[in-house]
């Protein structure tokens, strides 16, 4: 029963209007918000919250519900409205948390950067361990998102200067050790190896050794340092947390994937690292794509450019176009897409084999350059009606995506992504048996790999598929394997 999910009860408590007012207007049932309380909780690691039906009726009428609740509703409703849905908005109280852990608009400054990094992840690892992981944050968007991240354009004081002048006095750390070379060199390599691991086995296997890993380059980073190892360690830190952030998105924990991109950013201005702070704000555009900002992502994406135009080499100039064209796509301007389309392949034709490209860029590929474009093709389909001359466009890229990831061991993530892709693309050009046979192939890989992102996607897809086309066999057959193979969490909640 829902006793285990809490709440504060009053005597003389009065319904609450806010939260009652999102509720009606997101369509949902209390059964359905009930359970998809519960799966974020899981997500969470938050095991003990088993919520149904009444515990639901009984927020509608005024009770306070306890922590993680309240952060759980914000982001469920923010993501269902595709805009931030405060806490306070919904009418409810929150505990009080540190500006440190639940902001994003931090100092741009060396030390505090540390010392952020540091707690944070420290927290998300204690946190982690007790089943409340991420609840202390809410996602930030609009201004409260792009002012702040503006202020990475703004010079400061590069790293190495008071950071490695004096040592912490922070406990714990290891006073007087300097990082020998080869030490510096095996951080670096390990962090290549964590990426390596992400892209063949999605976000939810090694997320808890990166953010330790992270936490451990936060220690020496309050260690007296020569200027030139502080600012590669700076760099280590930002691809770190970056990665952590990436990880965290994929499993579906969005806020805390937010807070990582930020503490990446703040790391790789330390570095002077700009192209590596180029890419950290791209992913965040992802992100705001995926919860349905595109102009929030538009607004990331511009400051990316702005930021890295004299320093990034044409690999990663062209993901940001085709980043570019994504944000374009979903804000429903097809001529604008057709162009950044245009220039993302342009630029990847200036790569050049002596081009020293780091390692974080490395994944944009042929691959994933055919899988970004055939993605705003896709999406620009949907925006404008599901219009097949648009499906048609994406096909082509898609298909050729497809088969370059296909041939690719490592990436199996992104080969998931894009089968399910095209079975989108097949859906949108009315033709179900072959979406759902691609379904099948994608989930092969999806029971091999852990990522939120590939089973939600996949889940929709054939959802969607059994909708239109359930009386086709392929269609029935794939449903059946799905609820077999991979079954929706939300399933396995009944609600009272």
């Amino acid at each position: 029963m829902g006793g285990s999910s809490g709440g504060v009860t009053s005597a003389d408590k009065h319904p609450n209007e806010q939260l009652r007012s999102w509720f009606v207007r997101s369509g949902w049932s209390k059964g359905e918000l009930a359970r998809q309380v519960n799966r974020r909780a899981r997500q969470m690691g938050a095991h003990h919250i088993s919520t149904d039906t009444s515990r639901v009726r009984r927020w509608l009428d005024g009770e306070q519900p306890r922590e993680p609740i309240p952060r759980i509703l914000s982001e469920l409703f923010s993501e269902r409205f595709g805009c931030v849905v405060a806490i306070e908005d919904l009418g409810l109280r929150t505990a009080h948390q540190s500006p440190s852990v639940s902001g994003i608009d931090l100092p741009w400054a060396g030390p505090q950067t540390v010392a952020l990094i540091s707690e944070f992840s420290r927290s998300d690892l204690m946190l982690a361990r007790r089943g409340f992981l991420g609840t202390s944050l809410a996602l930030a968007a609009g201004p409260a998102l792009i002012e702040p991240m503006q202020r990475w354009l703004v010079p400061t004081q590069m790293a190495g200067g008071p950071m490695a002048a004096k040592p912490s006095v922070q406990s714990g750390a290891r006073r007087g050790a300097r990082l020998s070379g080869p030490e510096l060199e095996l951080l670096e390599a390990t962090t290549v190896m964590f990426r390596q691991w992400d892209a063949q086995c999605g976000g939810g296997l090694r997320r808890k050794a990166v953010v330790g890993q992270l936490h451990e380059v936060t220690d020496l980073l309050q260690e007296p340092q020569p200027a030139a190892v502080s600012q590669r360690l700076f760099s280590v830190a930002a691809e770190l947390a970056e990665l952590a952030g990436w990880m965290s998105y994929d499993i579906g924990l969005q806020p805390t994937a937010q807070k990582y991109f930020v503490l990446a950013l703040h790391a790789a201005k330390e570095a002077g690292d700009k192209p590596l702070g180029s890419y950290v704000l791209s992913d965040m555009s992802r992100q705001m794509i995926h919860l349905g900002r595109p102009d929030d992502a538009l607004e990331l994406l511009h400051l990316a450019q702005y930021g890295s135009r004299d320093c990034s080499t044409p690999r990663t100039q062209s993901m940001l176009y085709a980043m570019e064209a994504r944000a374009y796509a979903n804000m429903g301007q097809p001529n604008k897409c057709h162009r950044a389309v245009r220039m993302a392949e342009d630029a990847f034709a200036d790569i050049s084999r002596s081009d020293s490209d780091p390692d974080w860029i490395g994944f944009f590929s042929e691959a994933e350059l055919n899988a970004e474009n055939a993605h705003s093709y896709r999406d620009l389909a949907y925006v404008a009606g599901r219009s097949p001359t648009y499906a048609s466009l994406a096909e082509p890229a898609m298909q050729k995506a497809v088969e370059l990831f296909g041939q690719d061991e490592v990436h199996q993530r992104s080969y998931a992504l894009n089968l399910i892709g095209m079975a989108t693309v097949h859906l949108l050009k009315r033709e179900p048996e072959q979406s759902a046979a691609l379904a099948e192939k994608a989930l092969d890989i999806a029971r091999r790999v852990r990522s939120e992102r590939v089973n939600t996607r996949l889940r929709k897809t054939v959802d969607n598929a059994a909708r239109s086309f359930g009386d086709v066999a392929e269609v029935g057959h794939i449903t059946e394997q799905l609820a077999l193979h991979l079954p929706d969490p939300l399933e396995t909640v009944q609600a009272v």
